[in-house]
């Protein structure tokens, strides 16, 4: 998909090119490397931007952190972070994004119409679908086996995702640092950290987290809510990880 600036009522358009370019992303395939640290890349203007890490083109540096940028661009969406500026508000939903690009695809994602609604949960879906595979969420139905660890789950795409851990296998390639990672909506997350967007916001505090499970761990210092207790001494915490150093405590372990 290619977004195009401009009005916020701007159609997304799919090219051939960009379709070849997403299966390319899910096969792993890399065929521009760098002569001087062999790092690979999907598509040659990436190498050709990461080359100038090498060179002495011009970089953009954030005078607030020093965070230098090979795109004047990414600098200007990166800034906005440091001054909590958020210039781009959805009037369906209230939330707010630094960039235009990002409100875009919000917009898109909003418009988008949802007939197959689950009677469990009242959760709805674009495809009949998704709602099957949903409703197992409910049903504890898990039909999909892995082979190597006969873990069950309930759909195919978790499937492909549970057996990378076996092979080793990290698909989703980030366009701007080159990290890889096994699911696609990893991904999704982890771009969070160069957009600056953070679109998940305490009602309370109007604090803003870039992932709905930080947002979730934040909300329980306004409630008292401690999920998690220790199955020794019943002492009670707020975050896992909490749990998990406690427990230390009583097995003597040692980080």
């Amino acid at each position: 998909m290619r977004f195009f600036q401009g009005t916020l009522n701007e159609q997304v358009h799919v090219h051939s090119a960009e379709c070849r370019y997403s299966c390319d992303i899910h096969r792993g395939v890399q065929p521009y490397s760098c002569e001087v640290c062999n790092k690979a890349f999907s598509r040659k203007r990436y190498l050709i931007r990461h080359q100038r890490i090498h060179g002495s083109e011009q970089t953009y540096t954030c005078e607030v952190c020093n965070k230098a940028f090979n795109r004047k661009s990414r600098l200007v969406t990166h800034q906005p972070t440091h001054n909590g500026e958020r210039p781009y508000n959805c009037e369906a939903c209230n939330k707010s994004f630094v960039d235009q690009r990002t409100f875009i695809i919000h917009q898109c994602k909003d418009s988008v119409e949802r007939p197959y609604t689950c009677e469990v949960c009242n959760k709805a879906f674009t495809q009949q679908g998704h709602l099957i595979t949903h409703k197992r969420v409910h049903s504890g139905e898990r039909p999909y086996i892995c082979e190597v660890c006969s873990k069950a789950v309930s759909c195919r795409s978790h499937l492909i995702a549970h057996q990378r851990v076996h092979s080793a296998e990290r698909p989703y390639i980030c366009e701007v640092c080159n990290k890889a990672l096994r699911h696609l909506s990893r991904l999704k997350r982890h771009k969070l950290i160069h957009s600056g967007e953070r679109p998940y916001t305490c009602e309370v505090c109007d604090k803003a987290f870039s992932q709905q499970s930080q947002l979730i761990t934040h909300q329980r210092t306004h409630s008292g809510e401690r999920p998690y207790t220790c199955d020794v001494c019943n002492k009670a915490f707020s975050q896992l990880s909490m749990l998990k150093t406690h427990k230390r405590i009583h097995s003597g372990e040692r980080p």
